[in-house]
């Protein structure tokens, strides 16, 4: 396996990176429970993505394997920009699932820590390049900052397929989230090694 090349992305990567974790998220069970119509989704997620996980760009931590992969953290105190967030899901979220969406994410806020600790809203690898360790590497380069801070890392894992990736880079399941029709969502917790 090539050894990836992880760069810190920059505000003109921001639409390359979008794009990665729109594709990567193309199957997503909570993804496409958000925005089942495939014309929905291509033309809502990608605002949903900036709006969820865009601040790592401002904050020099949303990462990139040129071309294949993308991470965006939050670093400890940062949060998804929420006026967004909100006004994105209420405009293109049909008002008969809101009640569910926001129920879905109130419970997501709910799990993360009370302690400071490096959020991972998403990651993802464009379909066609997954196994190829893009999305590992991605991980291990802020984890690596994550343990020499000695802080935690949290993430939700929106697809059971991605629990044991997660839990190989030592995070542990802490719950499980569902609300209605929605698809299990499991919060996980990395300690600092």
């Amino acid at each position: 396996m090539a050894e990836q090349t992880i760069a810190t992305a920059t505000d003109a990567e921001i639409d390359e990176c979008v794009a990665l974790i729109s594709l990567a998220f193309v199957a997503d069970p909570a993804a496409r429970w958000l925005y089942p119509d495939s014309r929905a989704y291509l033309a809502n997620f990608p605002r949903f993505v900036k709006a969820f996980g865009g601040r790592a760009f401002t904050h020099g931590s949303a990462h990139l394997v040129k071309g294949s992969a993308a991470a965006f953290w939050l670093p400890p105190g940062v949060e998804p920009d929420e006026e967004a967030l909100i006004s994105l899901l209420q405009s293109t979220v049909p008002e008969s699932g809101q009640e569910t969406v926001f129920g879905v994410f109130e419970e997501m806020g709910r799990f993360h820590p009370e302690v400071p600790h490096w959020y991972l809203p998403l990651i993802g690898t464009d379909p066609a390049l997954q196994g190829r360790g893009h999305g590992s590497a991605l991980l291990r380069h802020t984890l690596s900052i994550c343990d020499a801070d000695r802080m935690p890392a949290y993430l939700e894992a929106t697809s059971a397929r991605n629990v044991p990736f997660y839990r190989r880079h030592g995070f542990e399941a802490i719950g499980t989230i569902q609300l209605g029709a929605s698809p299990p969502i499991t919060p996980m917790l990395r300690k600092p090694r």
